[in-house]
């Protein structure tokens, strides 16, 4: 299998998509054509475990990886480190709906599911092209990618691993997971700006040939762990795979029937790697697009005009989602532009050069056969949480509560009645003061900093409060850098002194 850019670049294979991270146009890589699973192998994946699930579909993604290559990384990425043996278990909501739990990891995120698992695939993508140079890992987080990353590549040999998140963009506990990192190879740097910014910087590091000569003269090349690089999505196909074939499993469905998926999202690579699972043949029915009051996506899928010009940036009690710039949708339009490399490239220059673009009538019509959308106020997240835990008896984080909430007013307002799934993206502890004051109040969280809220809604639920979360307030802190947007690519070099 080969992957192309979707800028036009020449084809490479998986393994080296994965090492580069970046097509060298500037493009994201993807797969030029997509294995297919008939039902019956779908099926076939009910009665096994993830990690067999895993190797199932990983295998006919990324060809270039021998059965031994996979199992090995497989068995690393999810043999521990996750507190169910399910690793990514399906509830019932109420009697309406299922969620993909996606936050059992170590960092309790959905990004979890593919950080695991890239530092297995990006080393031995090196060994495969002989690179023997430092991997350099560079990282923008809304929040959970980071601690993510810096876990995943936490004193792996052969790697660095360097983070930039939105000073004051994120919450209290993903900010300490991730400035009490250890490591030898970890650093930590807060940028004066939103994530887009962030975002922004370390795409324009990748695009300096400048910054990549000065890296090889320390012996390092560079990569990403961003949703950018396809190490990063294709593990996440694989857990759409696996909710299917636990439907299938409890009687909630039969092979072969749709399921829709509504997905949180503010990069777009977490829905984007459900749509590659039904090109795959995975029986995928509507993709539900759910934003917080960030709502680009929203706007763009309902009207087909993707605009920032004006858009106004908020930051949000579902952090993770406060973004305006989605970098997988690039993916998303190469595939509705027919491969055309030349027409999307010349989108995102507009984009660039503009700060809007519009597609043409018939990309809108493919869109909006697959997508739906729609978004949620911060007053309408917390009704949600409080909500679903009264009469579903089911907690959930901010994020999910946004997916909850859209996926609720899809039902209602098409009347599809199609066995459903809510993607859930983090664990309620990691946002646990905006979850306190959802179902208990504004009097439940006054005075109280996040980890006392914890304590307070482990003790409210007769839920468990996550290890991770409770230590945190007591472990030292050890990245305390903070550059200006303009100024990433000279922190980079100063952390690595």
């Amino acid at each position: 299998m080969q992957m192309l850019s979707t800028r036009g670049a020449a084809a490479v294979t998986p393994s080296m998509a994965i090492l580069r991270g970046l097509a060298p146009d500037g493009g994201l890589y993807v797969p030029a054509e997509f294995p297919q699973f008939t039902i019956e192998e779908i099926a076939a994946l009910a009665p096994l475990s993830y990690q067999e699930r895993a190797l199932c579909v990983l295998s006919r993604f990324l060809p270039d990886f021998t059965q031994d290559e996979l199992k090995s990384a497989i068995a690393g990425a999810y043999g521990t480190g996750f507190d169910c043996e399910q690793i990514a278990p399906m509830e019932k909501v109420g009697a309406w709906a299922h969620a993909l739990e996606l936050w059992h990891g170590p960092t309790l995120a959905f990004k979890d599911m593919a950080l695991q698992l890239l530092p297995y695939l990006l080393t031995m993508s090196g060994k495969k092209h002989g690179e023997n140079r430092e991997v350099f890992i560079l990282v923008a987080t809304s929040g959970d990618t980071g601690k993510a990353a810096l876990e995943g590549f936490l004193d792996v040999p052969g790697t660095r691993c360097c983070v930039f998140y939105p000073d004051g963009g994120v919450s209290q506990a993903q900010r300490l997971q991730m400035v009490t990192t250890g490591g030898s190879n970890t650093h930590v740097i807060a940028v004066k700006g939103n994530f887009d910014d962030a975002q922004t910087g370390v795409k324009k590091i990748f695009s300096d040939p400048a910054f990549a000569a000065q890296m090889d003269a320390q012996g390092r090349v560079l990569s990403s762990a961003n949703s950018i690089n396809f190490g990063r999505l294709v593990p996440q196909v694989v857990y759409y795979f696996s909710a299917y074939a636990d439907l299938i499993g409890e009687g909630a469905i039969q092979p072969g029937d749709k399921v829709n998926f509504c997905v949180p999202t503010g990069n777009f690579g977490d829905i984007l790697a459900a749509d590659y699972a039904g090109k795959a043949g995975l029986p995928v029915g509507r993709l539900i697009c759910a934003s917080n009051e960030n709502n680009v996506l929203t706007d763009f899928i309902r009207t087909g005009a993707y605009d920032i010009r004006s858009r106004a940036f908020f930051r949000t009690i579902s952090p993770s989602m406060d973004i305006l710039i989605s970098s997988n949708l690039e993916r998303l339009l190469f595939d509705l532009c027919g491969n055309d490399g030349e027409k999307v490239a010349a989108l995102m220059a507009q984009l660039k050069a503009e700060g809007a673009y519009q597609v043409d009538a018939d990309v809108l019509e493919k869109l909006q056969a697959k997508y739906a959308a729609g978004y949620v106020d911060e007053s309408g997240i917390r009704a949600e949480i409080a909500r679903s835990w009264k009469e579903d008896g089911y907690l959930m984080d901010t994020h999910t509560a946004v997916a909850s909430a859209v996926l609720r007013e899809y039902m209602k307002t098409t009347g599809d009645q199609t066995v459903s799934v809510i993607v859930s993206t983090a664990s309620p502890y990691k946002f646990g003061a905006s979850v306190l004051e959802a179902i208990a109040g504004g009097e439940a969280v006054s005075g109280r900093d996040d980890f006392a809220c914890c304590a307070m809604l482990s003790e409210l639920t007769k839920t468990r409060e996550p290890d991770q979360i409770a230590g945190l307030p007591n472990m030292p802190v050890r990245h305390s850098a903070v550059c200006e947007k303009d100024a990433m690519a000279e922190a980079v070099l100063s952390a690595v002194k």
